[in-house]
């Protein structure tokens, strides 16, 4: 993936550390996302998939997060620069 291109978080590869550029969640989901502290801005580190890639364990912060799959597509992303 090209640096500073937005794509959904579960594009990112296990280990990548990314700033949010927007959530397409909407109602409750895009309450609890943000009461998290997955925003625009936040900057979050992909630590890994289940099996079959059904959900995906995120750091927020010194919060870890594991989202079901089609949560984690509504959020895009802009990988960071090493």
């Amino acid at each position: 993936m090209e640096i500073g291109t937005a794509v959904k978080l579960t594009e990112c590869m296990k280990g990548c550390s990314a700033t949010v550029v927007k959530l397409h969640a909407e109602g409750a989901l895009k309450q609890r996302l943000v009461s998290f502290g997955v925003m625009k801005g936040a900057k979050v580190q992909l630590l890994g998939f289940a099996p079959a890639k059904s959900t995906v364990e995120i750091k927020v912060g010194r919060m870890r997060l594991a989202l079901r799959k089609e949560e984690a597509q509504l959020i895009e992303v802009n990988e960071d620069a090493e």
